[in-house]
């Protein structure tokens, strides 16, 4: 489980329609990562799923880099790569957890806080301002949130606090990412990606390891790869159209999986997850765009707060 994080364009056109594509193909790509994972959790340890997900992903992206892995494995920050790594397998082992418990819809949904958990954040880590109108932005998608979990008036699984936890990992996951896309090229990340988690999981896996069957290696193998070419796209559809053009179109993860909840496991949301998300979503795109507007007014001396 990822989320997008804006990466600088380089010096080439602007492809919006190939940019708006890609991210959708993204969204797909990490949603098929959960789907294949909520399958395989219901009959392997979570610790042998996940050693799945980062054992196959160093895979492809071996094979994608092919004579150019030692260029791409010099990094200039390898105690933020392996923090970075660390907070993503965190990220995953606690998503693959919960996701054992809950729908796949209601999970993406609390798990769409990390983008506002970046914006509180980004003020004691990054040294960033937020203004009031950013605030109360932070404070929707809050709401939306515990109106998805609804402590104390429904019955929700223990397993919902799972993707809070994994929220908060993943907030940290994409704020290191944001400072090594100074140092880093991103297809350095993408190898430290699968490389810190495979060699962590592959330690711990064998502890509880259940021989699997010929299709559930089939299942492993599509995971990791999904995970590859999710991350892979990712950069591509950043270097094809401006971020403020693709964020929009990162919560359609939450339309892929309401579709693939429920025609793989037969669940569909209910009334308080659909509102909840809804608000989460809106709140997230409001935030995103008061940063660009903000930016741009940085960039035009003005130096405003939003």
């Amino acid at each position: 489980m990822a989320f997008p994080i804006s990466r600088p364009a380089l010096p080439e056109d602007d492809n919006i329609p190939r940019g708006i594509f890609l991210m959708l193909t993204t969204t797909l790509f990490f949603v098929l990562i959960d789907t294949s994972a909520k399958h395989l959790s219901q009959s392997l340890p979570v610790m042998e799923v996940v050693w799945a997900r980062f054992i196959f992903h160093l895979v492809v992206v071996l094979i994608l880099l092919r004579g150019r892995v030692f260029n791409y494995a010099r990094t200039n920050r390898p105690g933020l790569q392996l923090f970075r790594s660390t907070m993503l397998m965190t990220t995953t082992y606690l998503f693959f957890t919960g996701v054992q418990k809950i729908d796949l819809a209601m999970a993406s949904s609390i798990m769409f806080l990390s983008p506002i958990l970046i914006t509180v954040l980004s003020v004691p880590i990054l040294g960033e301002r937020i203004g009031l109108r950013r605030v109360l932005g932070v404070l929707a998608g809050l709401v939306g949130a515990l109106i998805i979990v609804r402590p104390g008036l429904g019955e929700v699984p223990i397993a919902a606090f799972y993707f809070i936890a994994a929220a908060c990992t993943n907030a940290l996951y994409q704020l290191t990412t944001r400072v090594l896309r100074q140092w880093d090229d991103a297809y350095t990340t993408l190898f430290y990606t699968g490389l810190v988690g495979a060699v962590v999981s592959s330690v711990a896996a064998p502890a509880v390891w259940v021989a699997p069957s010929l299709t559930e290696w089939g299942f492993m193998a599509a995971m990791g790869t999904f995970g590859a070419l999710g991350h892979f796209t990712l950069i591509r559809a950043f270097q094809s159209a401006p971020p403020s053009a693709l964020m929009p179109f990162a919560y359609s993860g939450l339309v892929w999986a309401t579709l693939f909840g429920y025609f793989v496991f037969s669940n569909l949301p209910d009334g308080y997850t659909v509102i909840g998300a809804a608000i989460i979503t809106a709140s997230g795109v409001y935030i995103f765009h008061r940063e660009q507007r903000v930016a741009k007014a940085a960039a035009g001396g003005q130096g405003q707060n939003g």
